[in-house]
């Protein structure tokens, strides 16, 4: 039994159309999630602080996507307050926002960029974790679970 074919202009218009979908489905492959950031955290963690009143806080924002946003503050229940800090040089100073570059990252550590828990509602514990939530510009805001590491942690070597 051979397949039966549409006939006259039904017949012509099938091919067009297979040619039309298939090209829109390509252009979707490799983009840029329609152009937004693509946000996600790694490596997040609170070393153990010796005040009861303040302690640091570092991890990176990886970007995928082909915008960059703006890290514009963090908020924490376990502090009254959790500023950014820019480390340039030997100078520490708050800043109000952090350029997430497009397909790059924001890296917080040790010497450089960092969050300040300011006004501690209970000091932190090695084990333990601090849940911080991060607002940006434009993305939604990301929840994230600091683990409490011992004071002298590097994340290089996981000690």
């Amino acid at each position: 039994m051979r397949p039966v074919r549409p006939a006259g202009p039904a017949r012509l218009l099938a091919v067009p159309t297979a040619v039309i979908t298939g090209a829109l489905l390509l252009s979707g492959c490799g983009s840029d999630s329609d152009g937004r950031a693509e946000l996600s955290v790694q490596a997040a963690y609170i070393p153990q602080p010796a005040s009861d009143t303040m302690a640091a806080g570092f991890l990176t924002v990886v970007n995928k996507g082909g915008t960059k946003d703006e890290l514009t503050s963090v908020t924490s229940a376990a502090a009254d307050s959790v500023t950014l800090h820019e480390t340039v040089g030997s100078s520490m100073q708050e800043v109000t926002s952090l350029d997430v570059p497009a397909h790059g990252q924001l890296v917080f550590k040790s010497g450089g960029n960092h969050l300040m828990f300011e006004k501690l509602k209970s000091r932190p514990v090695q084990g333990g974790t601090v849940t911080v939530e991060l607002h940006f510009a434009v993305s939604d805001p990301v929840a994230v679970e600091m683990p409490v590491k011992s004071a002298t942690y590097n994340p290089k070597t996981g000690h």
